[in-house]
């Protein structure tokens, strides 16, 4: 009688453990990433590189029952990315965000790049209404790892 009284305890003591591992495998479900990436190049194959990382991000994500936040911070010579007059991937940027719920994506150009162009142009620089400008693009970047996002570097 006191073995199977054992036994009934360890038959318990499994099944509640089994009870509380479940919701915390659930709760993985639901669990958000946060990415950052950078373009610094004005260089057309790299920005497709990014945006097809940001893409199959979104896919492996989603397909697990997660989501992602990304952050694609574009400086330097990169800003052409996210310029409205010049982006030579103006077309997926905008499906990109259209197609990007759950998940979120984030287009930031760097102010002191802006700044910078618009003072050696001589006029305005606009970007896409899918982006918007944060003060430094490598500011924003720290800021982001300081928050515990992951960093990939194309």
């Amino acid at each position: 009688m006191q073995h199977f009284t054992r036994i009934l305890a360890v038959a318990a003591a499994l099944v509640a453990g089994v009870m509380i591992a479940g919701p915390s495998h659930a709760a993985e479900k639901g669990k958000v990433h946060h990415i950052a990436m950078h373009v610094d190049q004005n260089d057309k194959a790299v920005m497709n590189l990014v945006l097809n990382n940001v893409e199959n991000l979104m896919d492996a994500y989603q397909a697990k029952g997660e989501t992602v936040e990304i952050e694609v911070v574009a400086y330097g010579p990169g800003l052409t990315m996210l310029r409205d007059d010049k982006s030579p991937v103006k077309g997926r940027l905008e499906t990109i965000k259209k197609r990007a719920f759950p998940s979120k994506v984030t287009y930031s150009a760097c102010g002191n790049t802006m700044a910078k162009a618009e003072k050696k142009e001589g006029h305005p620089i606009k970007i896409v209404s899918e982006a918007r400008v944060v003060p430094g693009g490598v500011v924003r970047l720290t800021e982001l790892q300081e928050q515990g996002w992951a960093y990939i570097k194309p």
